[in-house]
């Protein structure tokens, strides 16, 4: 996949969708879909959920879409429908063959802006949080969180641009799981992921898997986190292609001004206070 010059560039467009679960009849689905996506952006950032069942059948199809249609780079996580089958590994091997860049603690640059992706986990929010007390396996549930925080934070650690794009399947805030039945707001992400995003002075964090939570919340430290899960922005918009773009300012400054969104064809899905 070729990346789209644009110059002089003073802003990256960040086109980012979850939780498309594509399955073994998607073929040609998304074509329209990522073809409109290519034409209007700079990037491309999936938020996990990328298949329905974690079959390698599913991820080529997607893979066979990415390549005969977007020609600019494409960066993205697993979702937990991606290890479902128990083939995340060869899943992942399929979209980095495709020119995919897979995260799982890792970090690419883009244009000059940093991304760092893990899938994270669940755990809850706050107060609400899991602690790692009591039985073997409460331990190695809160353990898994903890995990992902800190691949989290060694991927933010690695990069050296000012600007920092943090890519996640769970939210690790809940603002942006409110929507969504209170009771299952444990299983829809982690705080522990939020320490690192602001440590970090992260520009923008994405995330899906809440497909009836809330579009957009922010960290403590004022981080705009998106939740871009694709049954949640269709819902919001119905009448717009269901992905959000995010305009991130490349100027050089000592704190970067917050990223401004909009959807498809300039047109706003959320507005950032």
């Amino acid at each position: 996949m070729a990346e789209r010059t644009n110059s002089p560039r003073t802003h990256l467009r960040i086109a980012a969708i979850g939780d498309i679960h594509v399955s073994k009849g998607s073929q040609g689905v998304f074509h329209s879909l990522f073809a409109q996506i290519s034409q209007t952006s700079d990037v491309l950032v999936l938020c996990g959920d990328f298949t329905d069942y974690g079959l390698p059948e599913e991820a080529r199809i997607l893979a066979r879409e990415l390549t005969t249609t977007v020609n600019i780079p494409v960066v993205a996580v697993l979702g937990n429908h991606d290890y479902e089958g128990g083939h995340q590994d060869e899943i992942r091997g399929i979209l980095a063959d495709a020119g995919v860049f897979v995260l799982d603690g890792e970090a690419t640059e883009v244009h000059g802006v940093g991304f760092a992706g893990v899938k994270g986990f669940c755990g809850g929010f706050g107060r609400g949080a899991l602690g790692p007390w009591g039985e073997r396996a409460i331990k190695n549930f809160v353990q898994e969180a903890i995990d992902e925080a800190l691949k989290l934070e060694a991927a933010l650690a690695r990069l050296r641009t000012t600007r920092r794009v943090a890519v996640l399947h769970y939210s690790p805030v809940r603002a942006t799981v409110e929507g969504e039945p209170p009771e299952i707001f444990p299983y829809l992400g982690s705080g522990r992921l939020e320490e690192p995003i602001n440590r970090y002075r992260v520009s923008a964090v994405f995330h899906g898997h809440a497909h009836r939570g809330s579009a957009e919340g922010r960290t403590t430290a004022g981080v705009p986190v998106y939740n871009v899960a694709m049954p949640l922005l269709a819902r919001l918009n119905p009448d717009r292609p269901p992905y959000l773009i995010v305009e991130l300012p490349l100027e050089d400054e000592a704190s970067p001004a917050p990223p401004q969104p909009s959807a498809p064809l300039a047109e706003p899905v959320v507005k950032t206070a």
